[in-house]
C-alpha cells in the first residue's frame, strides 16, 4: 500500500493538534483539543504530562478517522512543540515526577537573577547563545532537582530522565526504547554548547542537572525511533521531523536566507530571524537570544530570536477573565466601534517582559484610560500590544546584529487576524506576509520529516506553500504611527518603573 501521507503533531502552549497532510502539501484533515493550564502560585505556570500525551493519541486517531486512512498510509509521524518547557520522568515507571513546567513560569527568576549577580551570565551567553533567566529548561529541572523528594530519589536510583517536550513524547510514543531531542529544542535548554553542538559539562555542573538524565542530541531531519505504543497505532511508524515550533514555522516560512524573518502569533510570539550558517553576536543581546534554527542534512544553521512572553494569550485574558466579549466575530464587531485607542495601552507582562526588556518582575497594567474609556479599547489596546511588542523586537534584532531585516512573514492563531496585520505592517514600516496556512510549525515539521524519510527527495521538491499568500502593505500616516510607538513606549516605561 502506498505510504502517500504525513501524520503531523504540534504540541503547542494551550494544546495539541494532529494534521494529515498528502503529498502535495495539502492538509487533508485535522484534529485538536486543548489541555489544562495550572496556575499553582502567582507566576507559576504547569501542564500535566500525561494528559499531553493522552491528547497526542486522540488527535492522531482523530485525525487519520477524519482523513480516512490508516497508519498503514503514513510515511512518518512527525513531531512540533513548544519548546522550553521542561519535564522529568521515572524510566521504569514512564510516569512524571511532577508537573511539567512551561516556559511561560517565572519561579525561577530569583536563582537567575542570583547566578546574574555573581557573573554567569557572560558565560552561559557565549556557550549557550540564551541569557539567564527562567524563561529557559535549565532551573525549571534544577527547581524540581531541589524540591520534588520523589526526584531526588530517583535521581539517586538512576532512574530519573529530563528532557523538553519533544523528549517527553518520544519516549511514549517508542514505548521506552529513545530519549532523545534535536538541535533546535536542545539550545533552548541552557545546557547546551550550540559551537560544539553537545551538552556543556560547565553548564550542567554550575545549574546543577546531571548531562546523563538528557536525551540524545539528533539532527531534526533523522529517523529518531518507530512508534510503539499500541494504544496509537498497530503499525510502526518512522518519527521524524521533530523541531520546536518557532523553528519549524522559520522553515515552513521557506525562510532559507539570511535576513529572513518569521513572526509566530501565538500564546507568546517568536521573532526568529535566519542568521546563516555561521553567527557572531555583534551586540550585548540586550534581550535577543542565539540558537539553532535547524540541523539537517548534517549542518546547522544559527537564527536570531527575540521572544515576547505574552501575545496571544491577552486577548484570551481579556475574553476569558474580563469577559469582555464571547467569540472572535464579537471582537470583530467591538474593535470597529474603536477605531483608534484613544490613549489606552495594555502591558501585557502577565508572566513578565521579554525583548527587549527581560523584566520577570514587570506586571500587567492599563493605562491612559479615563472616563470615556470602554470595553471596545481595552480589547484594541489588547490586540494592538501584539504589534507593539513586535516592533520592538525587530527593531532590536537589527540594531544588535547588524543584519538588515528582508521581510517579515506571519504565522499563527492572531495572524488572522486581518486588524493585527495590518496595524504590524503599518508600525514596522515594512510589508508583511501572512501564510495562507496558520499550522506553519507543523508544516515546518512536516517539511522536515517528509525530507528525512524520502517523502519528498530535495527542498525542491517540497510544495510552494507561499501561494495564495495575502500581503499587507503599510499605509498609516508617519506622525500617528510614531505618536502611537511614543505611547506605547510611556507605557511600557511606566510599568518598569512600578515593577
Amino acid at each position: 500500500m502506498n505510504k502517500d501521507y504525513i501524520l503531523a503533531i504540534d504540541q503547542s502552549t494551550s494544546g495539541t493538534k494532529a494534521l494529515v497532510v498528502d503529498k502535495s502539501g495539502s492538509i487533508v484533515a485535522r484534529s485538536s483539543t486543548g489541555h489544562k493550564q495550572m496556575y499553582p502560585h502567582p507566576g507559576w505556570v504547569e501542564h500535566d504530562p500525561l494528559e499531553i500525551y493522552s491528547n497526542v493519541k486522540k488527535t492522531a486517531r482523530q485525525a487519520l478517522e477524519l482523513a480516512g486512512i490508516g497508519p498503514s498510509r503514513l510515511a512518518a509521524l512527525t513531531l512540533t512543540n513548544q519548546r522550553e518547557t521542561a519535564v522529568m520522568w521515572d524510566r521504569e515507571t514512564g510516569l512524571p515526577v511532577y508537573p511539567a513546567i512551561v516556559w511561560q513560569c517565572q519561579r525561577t527568576a530569583d536563582v537567575c537573577a542570583a547566578y546574574k549577580a555573581l557573573g554567569h551570565e557572560e558565560t552561559v551567553r557565549a556557550k549557550t547563545g540564551l541569557m539567564l533567566d527562567p524563561y529557559f529548561s535549565a532551573t525549571k529541572w534544577a527547581w524540581i532537582l531541589e524540591h520534588v523528594e520523589d526526584a531526588r530519589v530517583k535521581l539517586a536510583e538512576g532512574k530519573l530522565l529530563a528532557g523538553t517536550i519533544d523528549s517527553w513524547l518520544l519516549w511514549k510514543l517508542t514505548c521506552g526504547n529513545v530519549h532523545a531531542t534535536d538541535f533546535t529544542n536542545a539550545s533552548r535548554t541552557s545546557l547546551f554548547n550550540i559551537h560544539t553542538l553537545q551538552w556543556d559539562e560547565e553548564m550542567c555542573g554550575l545549574f546543577g542537572v546531571p548531562c546523563e538524565l538528557l536525551p540524545e542530541v539528533k539532527f531534526s531531519d533523522d529517523v529518531f525511533g518507530y512508534t510503539e505504543d499500541s494504544e496509537l497505532f498497530d503499525e510502526r511508524i518512522p518519527i521524524s521531523g521533530v523541531i520546536g515550533d518557532s523553528q519549524a514555522a522559520l522553515y515552513g516560512q521557506f525562510c532559507f536566507q539570511p535576513g529572513m524573518a518569521k513572526a509566530t502569533y501565538g500564546t507568546g510570539t517568536s521573532v526568529l530571524m535566519n542568521v546563516g550558517e555561521k553567527y557572531e553576536p555583534t551586540g550585548k543581546g540586550n534581550g535577543l537570544v542565539t540558537a539553532i534554527a535547524w540541523g539537517m542534512r548534517g549542518k546547522v544553521t544559527y537564527a536570531l530570536e527575540a521572544v515576547i512572553r505574552t501575545s496571544g494569550d491577552s486577548l484570551k485574558w481579556v475574553r476569558d477573565n474580563l469577559g469582555l466579549f464571547g467569540t472572535f466575530e464579537e471582537m470583530e464587531q467591538l474593535l470597529a466601534q474603536a477605531p483608534d485607542n484613544e490613549g489606552v495601552y495594555l502591558v501585557p507582562a502577565f508572566v513578565g517582559l521579554g525583548a527587549p526588556y527581560w523584566n520577570p518582575y514587570a506586571r500587567a497594567a492599563i493605562v491612559g484610560m479615563n472616563r470615556g474609556t470602554g470595553k471596545a479599547h481595552i480589547i484594541r489596546a489588547a490586540l494592538e500590544s501584539i504589534a507593539y511588542q513586535v516592533r520592538d523586537a525587530v527593531e532590536l534584532m537589527q540594531s544588535e546584529s547588524g543584519i538588515r531585516l528582508r521581510e517579515l512573514r506571519a504565522d499563527g492563531g492572531a495572524s488572522e487576524n486581518a486588524a493585527l496585520m495590518q496595524f504590524q505592517a503599518d508600525l514596522l514600516m515594512q510589508t508583511v506576509v501572512k501564510s495562507d496556512v496558520a499550522e506553519l510549525s507543523a508544516m515546518g515539521s512536516v517539511y522536515m520529516g517528509g525530507l528525512g524519510t524520502g517523502f519528498w527527495e530535495s527542498p525542491a521538491d517540497i510544495p510552494a506553500r507561499q501561494k495564495g499568500c495575502r500581503t499587507y502593505e503599510p499605509s498609516m500616516d508617519p506622525d500617528r504611527r510614531e505618536r502611537l510607538y511614543a505611547g506605547w513606549k510611556r507605557a511600557v516605561s511606566s510599568v518598569l518603573n512600578i515593577g
